[in-house]
């Protein structure tokens, strides 16, 4: 049994073709392309390939079978439940080749666009309510001040957009990631959708974490073991992680001319769940590009893509949008883009009780054990050369440095003033000049 949360509604199977949303021929080319390239003859395991129930699969094969295009074999299949076996006839190898040069796709048969969109809407990300409590088990493995969860969870539950500035080094994609996960619940994502008579693959996956996947009972001419359209993959809600890689032609659709066919955006993949650019500003666009590509999904939640052919039509945007970057926001956008940033929150170091808190809390995760001296040592001797400015990263990589040098002179895991002056040299590159 599929254990479907109550909170999205899964789109139903379809009963007849009709009921697909897609044409008829579409649904023909999509059958015989599939056979040709398979080499399927069972019903049951062309219903498996293309996603569609047993008895819209079987009304489809009789389509064909109609049109001369597919013909029975006369042999029935003893290890399938006595299956009727199907092949091309000669008119329908003749066919397939045709609807092959015109688009290599084949298998499961895409959810027409319009009909993608009524499913976003019921599982629209914006439908989450985060509680406090979720949130702060999400970020368990983070210290943060309260102030921080204060805004963080507010402009989660928005499902809009947020910005997140501050110094290296202090949690931003760790909190990116805490967000993520306190998401929690699971969502269906197409296969492939339709549009103009154009299939655009959107499951990838790299990106969507399938959350369960029923297997029918090839015998049986009812799907009892899905409950749901199975043009649809059930799914965690995705997440898309870019950082100084991405590109602006990364939002649109990746055409592939061999194949004729299209690969959704990245943001398309996005859709329902969250999308994080992280390192904002090493991107070779520059910053402001970036965002002004985001201006319209932002604001009108829809976005538009485009076509080979140029025609350009519009998609659902859905998506939680987090920006990340160690730089001022001010340096970076015009106040305009700032406005369009529904959230600015800024994360700073922690305090020094703060620091000791997360200190500690690694040096017992690591096994390192705790020295007084070492560390009143590491406070009034190393801080103040740098201002006593405080990073979240500087525990960790502290401890690390310390266990390496333990396990390198073969001694117990321990913490001395030497080993944290030894730790801290390579915390830190000197300002010198360098002899060319």
């Amino acid at each position: 049994m599929n254990m479907i949360a109550a909170s999205v509604t899964a789109p139903p199977a379809p009963k007849t073709l009709a009921d697909t949303g897609l044409s008829a021929v579409m649904l023909r080319d999509l059958l015989l392309k599939t056979m040709f390239r398979m080499n399927l003859e069972l019903v049951s395991d062309l219903a498996r390939v293309i996603c569609l129930p047993v008895p819209v699969t079987q009304e489809l094969v009789d389509l064909a079978r109609s049109q001369r295009l597919v013909e029975a074999t006369g042999t029935l299949h003893a290890t399938s439940g006595n299956e009727m076996g199907y092949r091309l006839a000669e008119a329908g190898k003749a066919r397939a080749l045709d609807a092959l040069a015109q688009s290599e796709y084949y298998g499961a048969a895409p959810v027409p666009l319009e009909v993608y969109r009524q499913q976003v809407a019921r599982q629209s990300i914006r439908n989450i309510r985060l509680t406090r409590d979720r949130l702060v088990a999400a970020m368990g493995h983070l210290i943060l001040p309260d102030d921080l969860l204060d805004t963080l969870g507010p402009a989660v539950t928005s499902g809009r957009s947020i910005l997140l500035y501050g110094p290296p080094g202090n949690g931003k994609s760790s909190i990116s990631n805490g967000i993520r996960d306190a998401m929690g619940d699971k969502i269906f994502i197409p296969r492939a959708i339709e549009y103009s008579g154009q299939i655009i693959t959107v499951f990838d996956p790299i990106v969507h974490a399938r959350a369960e996947q029923a297997v029918d009972d090839p015998t049986s001419l009812r799907r009892t073991s899905n409950r749901f359209d199975n043009r649809y993959v059930y799914c965690a809600r995705p997440t898309v992680i870019t950082g100084g890689e991405l590109r602006l032609d990364m939002l649109d659709l990746a055409y592939n001319p061999a194949a004729r066919t299209y690969q959704a955006s990245l943001q398309l993949k996005a859709t329902g769940g969250i999308f994080i650019i992280d390192d904002l500003g090493r991107q070779a666009e520059p910053p402001q590009a970036i965002v002004n590509r985001w201006i319209v999904p932002l604001e009108m939640g829809y976005d538009i893509l485009a076509l080979q052919s140029g025609e350009k039509f519009v998609v659902p945007f859905d998506t939680l949008v987090i920006f990340s970057t160690n730089f001022h926001p001010n340096e970076i956008f015009d106040g305009a883009a700032l406005r369009r940033i529904f959230f600015k929150i800024k994360i700073d170091g922690p305090d020094q009780a703060n620091f000791l808190k997360i200190f500690a809390m690694v040096a017992r995760k690591r096994k390192m054990p705790l020295d007084e001296a070492a560390l009143v040592y590491l406070m009034r001797e190393k801080y103040p050369t740098i201002d006593n400015r405080y990073a979240n990263y500087q525990p960790i990589f502290l401890i690390d440095q310390m266990i390496a040098i333990c396990e390198f002179e073969g001694i117990p895991y321990q913490m001395t003033p030497r080993l944290i002056d030894r730790a801290w040299a390579n915390m830190f590159v000197r300002d010198e000049p360098i002899a060319k």
